[in-house]
């Protein structure tokens, strides 16, 4: 957005209250697996929220959740958040242009919507661990642009938060939060004496660690994000047409997930082999409370042999997916790794998830959130999505799509693949059950190149 935006007011948000002396939260190992990255994410509205009850309703929900108010700081070879409140930068913008417009760019690495939390600066205890971003349009909207550093919680946990801020700002009851002091000490307590005994991630050798280093250096000019809506009708007919050949009832989030991986291996050549990864709330699985803070996550991984159907891997999805815990549960296992390796070597491990080499995608379904109940009293949102951060390839997401119709996946891929997903033939492909009378929602047809 550049010069198209200018910065109206900024303001630092902090808690109704702070402890004295402050809590402490220890991460965990995923917690601090996941401390170099960050999450970024955009709701747009078609009527600007009030911002002095934004700024109020978030104070109050940063007392309720007053981890994201914090700070990390490094602690026995992992990683702390000391929750003393030292608040959260809010800045606003008056953007020139409509929202339809700003709505294609939310992707866009220069789109300016969301100021990125510097996941460096951040470990180390010298950036805050939430961003907000308030960009007013010119015809009366609003983009809210929200990004997080992940060793602070998964996706659930953000939820909570907004969750709270939005129930704040229209006065209603905050969810109920559990704040966790020590989170694999919380994990022992919860976990199973057994799971499947294979890591969820591995020390790459110095020519493979040197190839994944690159990769990230060249993220930006390598690789372009992809958005493709389904309407509910497509996707009710794909589901329909995949149960029948599996011969089984299968999920929407499963074919989805099945029906565009098999898309891209097309699209890619070769000859279409590569790997799945897709990421668990384990909460659920193992019987936790919803509103537990943390990085409570697994991941399923499978093989996608060359030729695999999509209704067989919805199939094998579905059955992973069924039997988590006994087959694929791993939080154990990680640790195990961990102590043979040595905590030294924490630094060297990479997730199975980043693995470009084999072309392993990484599935994650934002689904069934209810990322469109919160409305900061401004109404409904007409979209959420995946905001542009660093753009590794391999990486999808899928949440509900405009004004909470059908799924919108945003998909971030080698340039020239990504460009042949948005062509003729990847939209054949991707949208084989589209029928001719499908009426999308307006929104749809403002996003700049949906596939």
């Amino acid at each position: 957005m550049g010069d198209w935006s200018r910065l109206r007011g900024s303001r630092t948000v902090r808690p109704e209250s702070v402890a004295e002396p402050p809590v402490v939260v220890r991460c965990g190992l995923t917690d601090t697996l996941l401390g170099e990255l960050t999450v970024s994410v955009a709701h747009g509205f078609a009527t600007a929220p009030d911002e002095e009850r934004l700024a109020a309703g978030l104070a109050a929900a940063l007392d309720r959740v007053p981890l994201f108010a914090g700070r990390l700081r490094a602690a026995g070879g992992g990683l702390e958040i000391v929750c003393d409140g030292s608040g959260v930068p809010v800045d606003s913008y008056d953007v020139d242009a409509p929202l339809g417009e700003v709505m294609g760019r939310v992707t866009l690495p220069g789109a300016g919507l969301v100021d990125h939390v510097e996941a460096t600066k951040a470990r180390a205890g010298e950036a805050p661990l939430l961003t907000v971003r308030i960009s007013r349009t010119s015809d009366g909207g609003a983009v809210l642009g929200v990004s997080w550093h992940h060793a602070v919680g998964d996706v659930q946990s953000f939820v909570l938060l907004m969750r709270a801020w939005s129930a704040a700002v229209e006065g209603r009851a905050l969810p109920e939060v559990e704040l966790v002091t020590d989170r694999d000490a919380y994990l022992d307590r919860v976990l199973p004496a057994e799971d499947c005994g294979r890591p969820g991630f591995r020390v790459p050798g110095p020519d493979e660690a040197a190839v994944l280093a690159r990769e990230v250096a060249v993220s930006g000019r390598a690789n372009r994000t992809v958005q493709v809506y389904f309407g509910d009708a497509e996707t009710d007919r794909m589901r329909e047409t995949y149960s029948a050949a599996a011969g089984r009832r299968l999920s929407s989030g499963d074919v989805l997930c099945a029906h565009v991986v098999c898309a891209v291996r097309e699209l890619d050549g070769g000859d279409g082999a590569g790997a799945l990864t897709v990421p668990v709330n384990v909460r659920r699985p193992l019987g936790l409370p919803q509103g537990v803070l943390g990085n409570l996550l697994g991941e399923i991984n499978l093989d996608t042999p060359a030729g695999c159907a999509p209704e067989q891997l919805a199939a094998r999805l579905r059955a992973a997916v069924a039997d988590f815990t006994g087959s694929h549960l791993n939080l154990r296992a990680n640790r195990a790794f961990l102590d043979s390796v040595g905590q030294t070597r924490l630094g060297d491990c990479v997730p199975l998830g980043f693995d470009p080499a084999r072309r392993r995608i990484t599935f994650s379904n934002w689904r069934g959130f209810g990322l469109y109940d919160l409305t900061f009293g401004s109404g409904p949102a007409l979209f959420f999505s995946p905001a542009a951060n660093l753009q590794l390839p391999w990486v999808v997401w899928l949440v509900e799509g405009f004004g909470n119709t059908g799924s919108l996946l945003t998909a971030a891929l080698p340039a020239r693949l990504a460009g042949r997903l948005r062509g003729a033939e990847g939209h054949a492909l991707l949208h084989r059950f589209r029928a001719p009378d499908d009426v999308l929602p307006p929104a749809a047809h403002a996003v700049r190149r949906l596939a």
